[in-house]
């Protein structure tokens, strides 16, 4: 990404999401122009966006900062050729050029699977000419470009820098985000594509470089780190500001400690986006990664760390930068319960009719109450049945009744996480 264009709605002001756009800039390094939209609606209020903004430490150009802010309506065009000549301006102060008489390169946009086209890929072009018939290499992908669509859905013979077109003609749906070339033989791109089809672990492992608390004191010794980047989500914002102050206090002469993002709720796809494209950990203070955010985390090796004292964290965050991480017992989990209906008995408390949705469930598990992502307990299980009878364990897609040890406040969509304890070995 060269240039990124914050869109802020001139009648909601900045938002959550605008905040974590401007994080992920900021982790980019990439300069922001501010297009300000609904600037036609009668409640619009810009100067409530610019001064929203400035507080999270983007400043208009008129303020002295070096953002450059425009408003705009989708509705009557106001200020679209403004906007679009600010771009231009942004890209020729940052010296954007391409060679356009060469072999394309570029990156994949989208990918799909097309019933009657077969693999589809959206390539943005990056430099270079791409040409109906020219060989490319996609990743770990060839083929020949059978056919291109420009945005419009009509044909095109060629693309230039900063074109995006529809390409047909590749032997496998490609990555998102995957680089593409054009090579002279479609020979030669196929072999390259088969040899990183299987050495595929080994390119990922390496390109990914997913920051780990355990190596953090390894990859200091070998002068890799230089700051330790985290992310915290917790359940209020109280907890944020304690767990900033205490983290802060960890910054030595080797390593600066430095909050990329923070906020309060659960952990979600983006911000395991975010400490991917920023090295960074992950840190959930009574706060938990819905599934989705857990998934990418596992594909792409982030490391989520879950705390609930925060004396803890501090201590272990400590022991990774000097090198003293011991084996440790960690949580497993195990699976993923979603609580459905909820009975009050007399004598007994809170019955909960239950679906696994991921997993399994056993009789004794231990087991963490999410609200919303954000804990609101941690116990054990006390019972666990199968219609009327006592059960040793419940797989995903089969309903349960259960009970909770010590705990009658459970409500109809709250989610159980159920986990064991293991031991694991740290690797310095």
């Amino acid at each position: 990404t060269d240039i990124v264009i914050l869109v802020v709605a001139a009648d909601d002001g900045v938002m959550p999401q605008t905040k974590e756009a401007i994080h992920h800039a900021r982790a980019a390094g990439v300069p922001i122009v501010v297009a300000v939209t609904k600037i036609d609606k009668p409640d619009a209020n810009s100067e409530k966006v610019r001064q929203e903004l400035v507080a999270e430490g983007v400043v208009p150009e008129d303020w002295g900062g070096d953002c450059m802010f425009v408003e705009v309506s989708a509705k009557t065009g106001q200020g679209i050729d403004t906007l679009l000549e600010g771009i231009l301006l942004q890209a020729e102060v940052l010296e954007l050029k391409a060679a356009k008489n060469a072999a394309a390169k570029g990156v994949v946009v989208e990918a799909r699977l097309d019933k009657g086209k077969g693999a589809v890929a959206t390539l943005l072009v990056q430099s270079g000419t791409l040409k109906r018939g020219d060989a490319v290499l996609v990743g770990s992908v060839s083929g020949r470009v059978r056919a291109m669509l420009d945005e419009n859905g009509k044909p095109v013979a060629e693309a230039g820098p900063s074109i995006p077109v529809e390409v047909q003609g590749l032997s496998e749906v490609p990555v998102a985000g995957a680089d593409f070339i054009v090579l002279a033989d479609e020979k030669k791109a196929r072999e390259i594509a088969l040899f990183r089809q299987g050495k595929f672990r080994d390119v990922k492992l390496a390109k990914q470089q997913a920051a780990k608390l355990e190596n953090i004191f390894e990859q200091m010794g070998e002068g890799e780190v230089r700051t330790l980047a985290l992310i915290v989500k917790a359940d209020v914002q109280g907890s944020i500001e304690a767990i900033a102050g205490s983290l802060q206090k960890l910054s030595t002469d080797e390593v600066r400690v430095s909050l990329v993002h923070s906020g309060v709720g659960g952990i979600t796809e983006s911000d395991v986006n975010l400490a991917l494209a920023s090295k960074a950990i992950i840190i959930g203070f009574n706060s938990r990664a819905d599934v989705a955010a857990r998934r990418l985390a596992e594909a792409s090796g982030v490391d989520i760390r879950y705390y609930n004292i925060i004396y803890a964290m501090v201590d272990e965050i400590r022991a990774a930068l000097s090198g003293m991480l011991a084996p440790e017992k960690r949580e497993s989990i195990i699976g993923m319960v979603e609580v459905r209906q909820v009975y009050h008995i007399s004598k007994v408390g809170t019955v909960a009719g239950c679906y696994v949705t991921e997993g399994m469930v056993k009789r004794g598990s231990s087991v963490r109450v999410l609200r919303n992502n954000v804990v609101i307990h941690t116990g054990d299980l006390d019972s666990l049945k199968r219609f009327k009878d006592d059960a040793k364990e419940v797989k995903s897609n089969f309903e349960c009744g259960l009970s909770l040890r010590g705990f009658n406040d459970l409500e109809v969509g709250d989610m159980l996480e159920v986990f064991e304890i293991v031991e694991v070995a740290r690797a310095l």
